[in-house]
């Protein structure tokens, strides 16, 4: 299918690039990313992947807009506060580019539809914000062979990288590399970690990582780059800087290992790293969540 003239022209500055080129643009347009979360990472990435062509973008998220979810969330406004978060992305992402088609679902992601969500997508951008949903994504990712796109902020930090170990992969997704268990094998304790909401986060750190993200995804359709499989990625917005971290594959991780004990999804994930209020100004790490 040829790009009309309208299309070549909303794209041009990208299909202008050695890289990219009309062939790159065309797999961008068949690219089908699912968005695990409509908030502050999801905001830019989705926006930035709508507006590069991508032509299929799933969002999951069973929330609605909040007026405190102004201040990072930019796939919302005043207009769309108290509506389903996915419908106000929906909305947004219409308005910005027609050409991307995006599937709203309005529900939690659960171990009942976490495989059936992710089938049709060629890889995941996770933006959530909790221990449980990060470990589900983890291990259907894996058990699904999909590329997974991880970011997270706390406060003023942030930290990105993409996990993908399927040995079929190609040039710009090497095989073998960790999983999110060999990085984090169990969860914080209950009480380690606050939440953004118990710490706060700055909302334009989210727009840093999210834009992040959708630089990853890209790389990943195009083939272009060197991904962020095997390295942590970390940034310090108070002193500008960015640190990137070799992560090695663990041979014992539970999921990933030599001899996995995790061998199919778990019947519950559920993880409470909630802070106990009175603890919430004594905390002092800097670990990010």
């Amino acid at each position: 299918m040829n790009f009309t003239e309208e299309q070549i022209q909303r794209y041009s500055r990208q299909i202008v690039l050695k890289e990219v080129g009309g062939k790159g643009q065309r797999k961008l347009r068949e690219a089908k990313i699912f968005l695990i979360g409509a908030g502050g990472l999801s905001s830019p990435a989705a926006l930035y992947l709508a507006a590069a062509g991508v032509g299929t973008l799933g969002i999951i998220d069973a929330d609605r807009v909040d007026l405190s979810n102004l201040q990072r969330q930019i796939l919302h406004s005043t207009v769309t506060l108290n509506r389903p978060k996915v419908q106000s992305a929906k909305t947004t992402l219409a308005a910005l580019n027609a050409d991307c088609t995006v599937h709203a679902h309005e529900e939690l992601l659960t171990v009942h539809n976490v495989e059936s969500l992710f089938r049709d997508y060629d890889l995941i951008i996770d933006g959530t914000d909790n221990f449980s949903t990060r470990y589900l994504v983890n291990d259907a990712a894996f058990f699904l062979k999909k590329p997974l796109v991880t970011g997270s902020i706390f406060r003023f930090e942030g930290q990105l990288t993409t996990f993908f170990t399927d040995s079929g992969a190609g040039p710009a997704r090497p095989a073998g590399g960790p999983c999110y268990r060999c990085l984090y094998p169990e969860p914080p304790p209950p009480g380690m970690i606050p939440s953004c909401q118990e710490a706060g986060v700055l909302g334009v750190l989210a727009g840093t990582i999210g834009v992040l993200q959708a630089v990853e995804a890209l790389k990943l359709v195009l083939g272009i780059g060197q991904p962020l499989t095997g390295k942590l990625m970390t940034y310090d917005a108070l002193a500008m800087t960015f640190r990137t971290l070799k992560l090695r594959h663990d041979p014992n991780c539970a999921l990933c290992g030599t001899a996995p004990r995790i061998t199919k999804l778990l019947d519950d994930y559920t993880v409470s790293c909630t802070l106990p209020p009175a603890s919430i100004n004594r905390t002092k790490t800097s670990t990010i969540a």
